[in-house]
């Protein structure tokens, strides 16, 4: 794992071992520790919304045994046409008017060519001139991507690691855990902040979900934004059949990422529709505080507006704004 070239910070680094054993704390002990780094560090019953949205579906040449969006899969989801502009300024403006604040947009391209760059920068500034933070996720990027992604304004680049490198091999072969790092560093190197996280549910180990949290929290600086994803399965892809994770598992992830990463935002993200509301309850006390907040979460189902709200409301939560 040490072997992974990446600048580290010599502060506030963490070893598996150390993370392994907050994973090991009993389960009170440690969410009671979350809530106490998370009010240390953030602020007390308030969640900030991000919507997102897919610009570009299907089609995807990558491997992910998780992802519908391969061409490699045999799945429902259609391969279909970057969006018109107009398209994605009518769902932005949808999206703000539900209380999002911040509005993300995922292709599934293995890395954007020059000329698809031209048009997600044209929707990186109608979406930027409507108030909104902008994020984007569009793979790997290529030297000089990240600056113009930068000059048009954008506030966030998403390019998840998936899970520990150990593991990754298992996942994805169709690009290493070092391409990842290397766009990250890109991402970083234009001043773009960084929303990275991963997925867990995918059969992979406790010690393999200590080793993601491990490289994600000793990125330097840690993300702004980390998304925990948990697997949703999906017909057609190799992971359909993958043994559910427990969730008092789920939710400890949850919280061992909140005191590793005490100054990031940890957002619930795939996999929260087939959360019932006392998980999610378990999952901002153990430290969640951003969601993703719509009706669709690229190609998968997510909790309707109206039920979040209400669940919000239920919770006595706000809206960062």
């Amino acid at each position: 794992m040490d072997t992974i070239s990446i600048s580290r910070t010599n502060q506030a680094t963490w070893s598996v071992k150390e993370i392994l054993a907050l994973f090991e704390m009993p389960f009170m002990d440690l969410l009671f520790k979350a809530q106490q780094v998370h009010r240390q560090h953030q602020a007390a019953n308030y969640v900030q919304l991000s919507s997102l949205l897919s610009i570009k579906t299907g089609g995807c040449p990558e491997d992910c045994k998780y992802c519908p969006q391969s061409s490699r899969y045999q799945t429902d989801v259609e391969r279909e046409r970057l969006l018109a502009l107009e398209q994605v300024i009518a769902s932005a403006q949808a999206a703000k008017d539900s209380g999002a604040t911040r509005f993300c947009m995922g292709a599934a391209w293995r890395g954007p060519k020059e000329h698809q760059l031209d048009d997600v920068i044209s929707m990186v500034q109608a979406v930027k001139a409507m108030g909104m933070e902008t994020c984007v996720t569009l793979g790997m990027l290529k030297e000089g991507q990240a600056e113009r992604l930068k000059e048009a304004g954008l506030d966030y680049y998403n390019h998840n690691l998936d899970t520990a490198p150990e593991f990754y091999g298992e996942i994805i072969t169709t690009r290493t855990y070092q391409d990842r790092l290397d766009t990250l560093e890109r991402v970083r190197g234009a001043g773009i902040k960084v929303c990275c996280g991963g997925i867990v549910g995918m059969g992979e180990s406790r010690q393999a979900r200590a080793g993601l949290l491990n490289q994600l929290a000793n990125l330097n600086p840690a993300p702004e934004s980390v998304p925990i994803n948990q697997l949703v399965k999906v017909a057609g892809t190799p992971l359909e059949d993958v043994e559910d994770l427990d969730t008092f598992e789920f939710i400890r992830t949850i919280a061992v990422a909140r005191i590793i990463m005490p100054n990031s935002m940890v957002r619930l993200s795939a996999g929260r529709e087939q959360m019932d509301e006392s998980t999610q309850a378990l999952c901002f006390m153990a430290g969640a505080n951003s969601i993703f907040y719509g009706e669709c979460l690229l190609t998968t189902a997510n909790p309707q507006v109206q039920a979040d709200k209400n669940l919000m409301q239920k919770l006595d939560l706000h809206a960062q704004h």
